[in-house]
């Protein structure tokens, strides 16, 4: 069974995934800071049959967060697929946020992605396959949200230096752009987004994308 790990499983984007994923037949683990979270989460994959791990950590502790993907590794095997979920999601306007809210904000937002994807990828590369999924958003910067709009460009970059570095070893580095508030029922359905990821995960090489924005005309 390919085992797959989602960082940031709240009770959006994270949560809906973590269900697809587990209804695909992988072996799913959650990591969310809070204990609350956590069993949330996994009681709604369990409610609708499917079978989910479990872990707490804060993706902005490094140790944590590595020691929580070695747990699920060591459980079901080498992690195949990552999604990074975790986001610090707050309006501030230039200037607002001193230094260290930025770099709380930026920890969030993208350091923690870059420790993850750097635990699993060289191990994926080595397999010759893997997909690491990281939630965008921002398609334009927004001078109220300067610590989202700034982690969002961020995560762009990292896509591309992560591809850069393991894509030609078969590992498939891809974000997924929300342009928009996430709603059951609305434009960004969670659940309509996370078919998304499945679709990148199961995409052949030949189609890779790098970016997917979630509602536009693919063919556009």
């Amino acid at each position: 069974m390919a085992s797959a790990v989602v960082v940031g499983a709240g009770p959006g984007i994270g949560a809906s995934v973590a269900a697809r994923l587990a209804r695909e037949g992988l072996a799913v683990t959650v990591v969310a800071r809070s204990r609350a979270t956590v069993r949330d989460v996994t009681e709604r994959i369990e409610r609708g049959g499917g079978t989910v791990r479990g872990l707490i950590a804060d993706s902005t502790d490094e140790k944590a967060l590595r020691a929580a993907l070695d747990t699920a590794a060591s459980a079901d095997g080498p992690v195949e697929l990552l999604v990074y979920n975790a986001a610090l999601i707050r309006p501030d306007a230039p200037g607002e946020l001193d230094a260290r809210g930025q770099l709380d904000a930026w920890a969030v937002n993208v350091v923690g992605a870059l420790t993850a994807a750097a635990h699993v990828a060289p191990g994926m590369a080595a397999r010759g396959r893997g997909t690491i999924l990281v939630t965008g958003g921002m398609p334009e910067p927004k001078p109220e949200y300067v610590s989202l709009s700034l982690g969002k460009a961020g995560v762009r970059t990292l896509v591309g230096l992560l591809h850069g570095a393991y894509g030609a070893a078969g590992v498939h580095v891809a974000s997924v752009t929300v342009p928009g508030a996430v709603a059951p029922g609305g434009e960004n359905d969670p659940d309509e987004i996370a078919a998304q990821y499945w679709r990148l995960h199961t995409q052949p090489r030949e189609h890779w994308q790098h970016e997917l924005v979630h509602g536009a005309d693919p063919t556009a």
